[in-house]
């Protein structure tokens, strides 16, 4: 299941509340497009903003509409207890597996979070992805921890973040990664602009924030590597170079959310606030992009 391309939908709201029609629209897309796994409750799917009855709802909804595809499920919170109570609920839901991101106030040290790994996989069976992401966490992970952390039962894959630009050094941190965890552990890349070149890499998987919106084109990119064109696949990942400017500049949330507001998947203003999303100027900008790409 922890390999190849795994989708990470918005969870869209409306008025303030979950917008279900919306979501099952965005699940059964993704299904029918032919992804390998559908991540809920991800970064993308807002997951940090979102009750403990929202979540749950989430996943029921992502198993349900889901068909043959394996649906993960995030649980992410302050506190073991709660994240333990989300384990339960997806686990319920019936999810496939679980991933796990340190969520913070006070920063966490690295024996906080191995005794959060290890809390979780003695608590459930279903197996438990890795979630790194700095930029969202404000922790980052060394590979001694990830290491620790693999050596766990039950932790199946690690999502990594953006590798060096680089494809020499691309790939010996992946081989550096992979020297350090278990065989049966895969690696899976995060940031899209630099997804062709991590699953050139060596990594295993994709965990991609646009293939949630627009799943059609990140399946494939995914394919064309795996059929080991990745000359061909590179140069479709230069050609969305636009697309990626927009996501380093704005943050890869609010441009998919500008995206599947253009292209009717979800209502206008779907973030949970604070959130503000895109401005007027802003989104009109994410427009001439889909639009120059013929991405919509």
């Amino acid at each position: 299941m922890f390999t190849g391309l795994s989708a990470f939908p918005l969870t869209p709201l409306h008025n303030n509340l979950l917008d279900e029609k919306a979501y099952k629209n965005l699940i059964e897309h993704l299904a029918a497009a032919g992804v390998d796994s559908i991540t809920a409750l991800g970064s993308t799917g807002s997951y940090a903003y979102l009750t403990r009855d929202e979540r749950r709802r989430v996943a029921q909804l992502a198993v349900q509409h889901a068909g043959d595809v394996p649906v993960f499920v995030g649980i992410g919170a302050l506190r073991t207890s709660q994240v333990l109570a989300h384990a339960d609920d997806a686990a319920q839901a019936g999810a496939s597996a679980l991933l796990l991101a340190p969520v913070s106030y006070q920063a966490l040290t690295e024996n906080d979070v191995f005794e959060l790994f290890r809390a979780v996989t003695e608590h459930t069976e279903l197996p438990v992805i890795v979630y790194d992401n700095p930029g969202t966490t404000h922790f980052s992970f060394t590979t001694d921890l990830y290491a620790r952390i693999a050596g766990l039962s039950g932790i199946a894959s690690i999502k990594i973040p953006a590798l060096p630009a680089n494809s020499a050094e691309a790939r010996k941190r992946v081989q550096d990664i992979r020297s350090a965890i278990p065989e049966n552990v895969t690696i899976g890349i995060s940031g899209d602009q630099g997804a062709v070149g991590g699953l050139e890499a060596g990594c295993d998987a994709w965990y991609s924030v646009i293939g949630g919106t627009l799943p059609e084109l990140a399946v494939r990119l995914a394919r064309l590597v795996q059929a080991g064109d990745a000359n061909e696949a590179t140069k479709e990942s230069v050609r969305l170079a636009p697309l990626w400017e927009l996501n380093a500049e704005f943050g890869s949330l609010r441009v998919v959310a500008a995206i599947a507001e253009f292209v009717g998947l979800v209502p206008e203003k779907c973030l949970p606030l604070p959130i503000q999303g895109l401005n007027e100027q802003q989104c009109a900008r994410v427009q001439r992009v889909i639009d120059d790409l013929n991405l919509a």
